[in-house]
């Protein structure tokens, strides 16, 4: 087990590399970098002018010198100007040469600077990576127990009348949208001329002062949407384990309904949902970027698309890391349970 851990290591080390080069070989593309300079300099900007600006701060340096700088295992690249100006890829306003460090990258913790925010990086992902942590949370805590519990009664009973009305709801609610459903939300539970108005506040409060008011219609959207898709891999598994050979022994011997579903069925059942649910976590971190920007909640959504519209290049390749990382330890969670779960995978 140990050894295969090991190896799991290995190769996600060696994917977030290729990952991270990937994404930043696309962000430092020379036409966005134009825009990059443009937008902070002057959108009136003479095509040399462009390039004396990229040139002043290290962007028109090779791709693998910029990654390994960004990475922290190259010293960062330093200018100064004819009016003495210090320039660099550690640099911040009003840093001097003294107070500069060589190395800043990812491996130092220095995420580097948001040229739309005016902050540093590492600062803004935490707090919005905290917002969508909040609301992935309450997600998790409504959609999984629904999930799996619809999943299991519409899989106890194949072909029944439960069977069919709970798989009919779990199509639905996966073939609707969440920008469909949170507009629905929005206009019975909180309009004012013609909704019900159940549900005060808006989400943006909610950043501060969560209510159950303010934060339920977010979290419904995002639970909705994904409790059809386990739901119904949890059925499928629950049918599958409920006419095997085992079941139909234990039924022979007079083993009540209820037993074997507990004793027998229900945990074999959950050995395949257990994998989508882990496949959940990197799906709700990116995937809330419709319903964050549609209910106003600045989480990590919101700041994926202010960074990707605004051209700011360090926050977005910053977004991207915590993203591949979450996708890749939920990955190897779900393989080091599937292995425990399943005695078969483990004996092998």
């Amino acid at each position: 087990m140990g050894l295969f851990i090991l190896r799991r290591f290995g190769v996600m080390l060696l994917t977030a590399l290729c990952l991270t080069f990937v994404v930043f070989f696309l962000t430092n593309l020379y036409p966005n970098l134009e825009k990059l300079a443009k937008t902070q300099g002057n959108q009136r900007m003479s095509d040399e002018q462009v390039e004396t600006w990229l040139d002043n701060r290290g962007y028109l340096q090779p791709t693998l010198v910029k990654y390994g700088q960004w990475l922290g295992v190259l010293p960062g690249y330093t200018k100064t100007l004819d009016d003495g100006t210090f320039l660099g890829t550690c640099t911040r306003p009003g840093s001097t040469e003294e107070t500069t460090s060589r190395y800043c990258g990812v491996l130092q913790g220095d995420w580097g600077y948001s040229s739309v925010f005016k902050d540093e990086v590492g600062t803004i992902v935490g707090k919005r990576l905290g917002n969508t942590g909040y609301l992935m949370f309450w997600v998790l805590v409504l959609m999984v127990p629904s999930a799996l519990l619809v999943g299991v009664l519409a899989g106890m009973r194949e072909g029944s009348a439960l069977d069919r009305s709970l798989s009919t709801f779990s199509i639905i609610t996966t073939a609707t949208p969440e920008y469909v459903s949170g507009v629905i939300f929005i206009a019975i539970f909180t309009s004012s001329t013609v909704g019900l108005k159940w549900f005060k506040g808006t989400a943006t409060q909610a950043m501060d002062n969560p209510t159950f008011e303010n934060f339920f219609l977010p979290v419904l959207t995002i639970a909705l949407y994904g409790m059809g898709y386990i739901a119904r891999m949890t059925r499928a598994s629950m049918t599958e384990v409920m006419t095997a050979q085992y079941i139909r022994t234990a039924r022979l011997k007079g083993v009540s309904f209820g037993n074997i579903v507990m004793k027998h069925a229900l945990r074999n059942a959950l050995i395949a949902p257990f994998t989508v649910i882990m496949l959940q976590f990197p799906w709700l971190l990116n995937g809330v970027v419709i319903v964050e920007t549609l209910f106003n909640y600045k989480g990590f959504g919101w700041a994926l698309v202010q960074a990707a519209g605004n051209n700011d290049i360090q926050l977005l390749l910053a977004i991207s890391v915590v993203s591949v990382f979450v996708v890749l330890v939920t990955q190897l969670i779900s393989d080091i349970g599937y292995v425990y779960l399943n005695p078969r995978i483990r004996i092998s």
